[in-house]
């Protein structure tokens, strides 16, 4: 008898344990779940402050990863700081169309933005920090993931490896407009790029000044089709 309920109770123990493994497993989408495990782009420079939001240590790790040398307080003034800091998300993709990258939006939803990371780029993201009592804007860069421990990684703020888990970052992404771009070199062309949005970034690195590699990042497309 003895041995019986011992048994049983060993098949609902493991049954239990599968149905929760199954419930972790189901929690991540499908597209997410198709990505590699754990991705960490450990190339992605470095800037650590504070300062304006961390927009120019955000940018200025992005330019210095294209081969820009450059430093956080270099970009200031270009960026119109501190006068300029309300205007800050349109000042960073300013400034990165003068120094001839392709600033492409990305749909704000994780698996979109994991995809990118996946593929090696880095990702641009606008969230917001804090608490209950406060809380504020902040740039940073996504730069890795963990899919079974359902975790994110960014570079920002005085943090080089900020841990923030799925759903909080989709939830701080979210309160801060859902804001996240990448910034390409014009013949690096995004994972499953979208032509139309590819077309229009080049439009307004043309628009900057930039023709020759709007021209660049146009024919990149051609090319990959």
């Amino acid at each position: 008898m003895f041995p019986v309920i011992s048994s049983f109770r060993s098949l609902v123990l493991v049954t239990a344990c599968l149905a929760a493994l199954a419930g972790c497993a189901g929690s991540v989408s499908p597209q997410i779940q198709r990505l590699p495990e754990r991705v960490e782009l450990n190339s992605v420079p470095f800037f650590r402050g504070e300062m304006y939001q961390g927009g120019p240590q955000s940018l200025a790790s992005l330019l210095t990863l294209q081969g820009t040398v450059i430093t956080p307080g270099l970009l200031e003034k270009p960026l119109h700081l501190p006068e300029g800091e309300a205007h800050l998300q349109q000042n960073l993709q300013t400034l990165a169309r003068e120094y001839g990258l392709v600033v492409y939006p990305l749909d704000s939803e994780l698996p979109a933005l994991l995809e990118q990371v996946a593929a090696g780029y880095p990702v641009l993201v606008r969230y917001t920090e804090g608490s209950a009592f406060w809380s504020g804007p902040r740039y940073g860069i996504l730069v890795g993931y963990d899919r079974q421990k359902q975790t994110v990684l960014l570079r920002s703020g005085m943090n080089r490896r900020l841990l923030m888990s799925f759903s909080g970052f989709e939830s701080a992404l979210k309160d801060a407009g859902g804001w996240a771009v990448l910034v390409q070199r014009p013949t690096q062309l995004p994972a499953k790029v979208d032509s139309q949005r590819w077309l229009k970034a080049a439009g307004e690195l043309a628009g900057a000044g930039q023709e020759q590699a709007a021209a660049r990042a146009t024919q990149a497309l051609s090319g990959a089709h």
